[in-house]
């Protein structure tokens, strides 16, 4: 590997290319499995630094804090309130900038690195707003003047807060303690879902599950902000573990693991079956994902618990290595900032302030009434994912996500380069500025190697054939994150920011014509199911296909063993977008109230209205 130059497999570039997709997959993944993705190693040293300069403007903002000592006193201040509260307010600006999750060339973000802030100031990009029928004024997909204003003022509030002194007096077990003061809170407070409202990918760059829901502890007590603050973290876990008790979890851990730059090419093979063959999750990655979803839902627990110091220092050091080995694994999407944030304040509020708990709070109703929400989404969101996005229903790093693949013609990229409003064009094109037309096929195939690693990438290889047709193999495939990471300037996994709402937005923009975009959507499990519902689209008619595959039909075959899935068809178009074939067939639900709510038939010749994708834009 070298420092700016990725690994390559041992092959002709030239034959490779022109194999069948699932040819081309096999020597992808078995190349996988001992080097990982292949990213230059300079990569590895952008996100170190990238690190550093997260804490060290984190330390320089808490430091600007008048009253904080040096930084050789820092034992005598690093409990204060203050450090805590701009260590959340830095660490949402940190994301919300779009310099956090999403950052980089292992999100394919080449020229320029992140998008962020660089299409949240601009007017003209594309917004999604989360329920543009139901909540008024938030209608339409074009960012205006007024939501930039509404970023920018985001940008000043949060800087604002981190430039303030501490000027409120509280008290804590010990004595009196300063905080920030809440009126100066309530802007960003307020701007967050405000924003969100009209902008669904804004809220969730802000890692608002989590910073903003800490940025309202604020406005608390010290004592019910603490115990506040430690329960939305045992949520987190929780509801992370819960969504790792699925089959899907082992092929996260072999994926990660095996691309992780520290990890030794034997462990790497030892994590799938019997390398190079039989690359489904070994034993070893089984055991790794149990272990992992068990210290997830066992150390949280001791932590909340325990009244001996030394048990809880233990369950600490088993949390902190927890977070430390998913940093350096370095994860698609890498969200290393924010498993820094976890470190920093597991250690704050369990070691810190380890004496503080409900019995010590005074209004000890309020830190519940935080809870509860959490909880609700947390819940719905195993219960129907397809309502919810990963991120508020912590269901982090479980294999089991929203994803979408997109089959372009040549045209309808012409398209999108000539009537989108965007920052940098598709991530095969960043790449063939940097390394020529071969080698950026071939690294855009890792993305592809990525997916089909995990279960559901054979399912959404799998159905596109029946989304494209006979022709599937000439079409210009792309993962649905690279298209929102190249027109929405954000993406983290969410293929609700891919779905219908986007397609529907680029239709606005672009005019397809039928076939010229094909997408498939393939939903999340909801917990204990053995399907996954799937949708196929055509930009210019609207969904023509929808379905089920059985998970069974996924994990259980190679991950380039992409043909003949097995697809259970609820409903279809046979001729057009103007004739559903409303007809069961055998082996699908057993009656009409097992299956999901289906659109009316249209009437012969009649035309789907713009908004035919409404359905699907209301997911959180």
């Amino acid at each position: 590997m070298g420092f700016i130059w990725p690994k390559l497999p041992p092959f002709d570039l030239h034959f490779w290319h022109w194999g069948r997709r699932s040819e081309r997959l096999k020597p992808l993944c078995q190349h996988w499995g001992e080097h990982g993705a292949g990213v230059p190693s300079a990569v590895y040293l952008v996100h170190l630094l990238k690190i550093v300069g997260y804490v060290a403007g984190g330390l320089a903002f808490i430091k600007a804090t008048p009253g904080i000592g040096t930084l050789a006193e820092i034992g005598t201040w690093w409990t204060a309130p203050v450090v805590f509260q701009k260590a959340v307010i830095w660490s949402l600006l940190f994301e919300i900038l779009g310099l956090g999750c999403g950052f980089g060339p292992l999100t394919m973000r080449f020229l320029p690195p992140f998008g962020g802030f660089l299409y949240f100031l601009r007017p003209g990009t594309v917004r999604l707003p989360p329920w543009p029928g139901k909540v008024p004024l938030t209608r339409g997909t074009n960012r205006t003047a007024f939501d930039a204003l509404l970023y920018l003022g985001i940008l000043a509030a949060a800087v604002w807060l981190l430039l303030s002194p501490a000027t409120r007096l509280d008290t804590d077990l010990t004595g009196p303690v300063m905080m920030l003061d809440p009126q100066r809170i309530v802007p960003l407070a307020v701007l967050i879902p405000l924003l969100g409202l009209r902008d669904k990918t804004i809220f969730l760059a802000a890692r608002a599950e989590h910073y903003w829901i800490t940025l309202l502890l604020f406005l608390l007590p010290f004592v019910d902000m603490v115990v506040g603050a430690k329960i939305l973290m045992i949520l987190i876990w929780w509801g992370a573990a819960t969504s790792k008790l699925n089959r899907f979890f082992p092929f996260t851990v072999a994926t990660m693991i095996s691309n992780a730059p520290l990890v030794p090419k034997a462990i790497r093979r030892r994590l799938f079956r019997s390398f190079p063959n039989d690359m489904r999750p070994s034993r070893l990655a089984g055991a790794g994902a149990w272990l992992g979803t068990m210290i997830e839902f066992g150390a949280p627990l001791v932590m909340l618990v325990s009244t001996n110091r030394t048990v809880t220092l233990v369950a600490i050091v088993v949390m902190v290595l927890f977070h430390l080995n998913i940093t350096v694994s370095v994860p698609f999407g890498v969200p290393l900032e924010w498993n820094v944030f976890i470190i920093f304040s597991l250690v704050y509020l369990f070691w810190g302030h380890s004496s503080l708990d409900l019995g010590n709070s005074a209004h000890p109703l309020l830190p519940a009434l935080i809870a509860i929400p959490v909880v609700i989404t947390i819940t719905w969101g195993n219960l129907r994912p397809d309502q919810v996005s990963f991120l508020p229903s912590m269901r982090y790093y479980a294999g089991n996500w929203p994803t979408t693949m997109w089959a372009l013609e040549r045209s309808a990229i012409a398209k999108v380069d000539d009537n989108i409003v965007k920052y940098s064009g598709f991530a095969k094109d960043q790449l063939a500025r940097l390394y020529g037309e071969q080698v950026a096929e071939l690294f855009a195939h890792k993305v592809y190697t990525f997916r089909a690693l995990h279960h559901h990438g054979r399912g959404m290889f799998g159905l596109l054939p029946r989304a494209v047709g006979p022709d599937h193999e000439d079409a210009f495939v792309m993962e649905g994150e690279l298209v929102a990471g190249a027109v929405l300037g954000w993406d983290f996994g969410d293929g609700h920011l891919h779905n219908e709402q986007l397609i529907s937005a680029m239709q606005e923009r672009c005019n397809f014509e039928p076939g010229e975009v094909r997408v498939v959507v393939l939903e999340s499990a909801p917990i204990g199911s053995d399907r996954q519902e799937y949708r196929l689209v055509d930009a210019a008619t609207g969904v023509f296909e929808r379905g089920y595959v059985l998970v069974d039909d996924m994990v259980n075959r190679q991950p380039w063993d992409i043909e003949d899935l097995p697809a259970h068809v609820v409903y279809q178009v046979l001729t057009g977008p103007d004739e559903w074939d409303d007809t069961w067939s055998q082996d699908e639900y057993s009656d009409e109230e097992d299956g999901p709510d289906l659109p009316a038939p249209k009437a012969s010749g009649e035309q789907y209205e713009p908004g035919w994708s409404a359905p699907h834009a209301g997911t959180a």
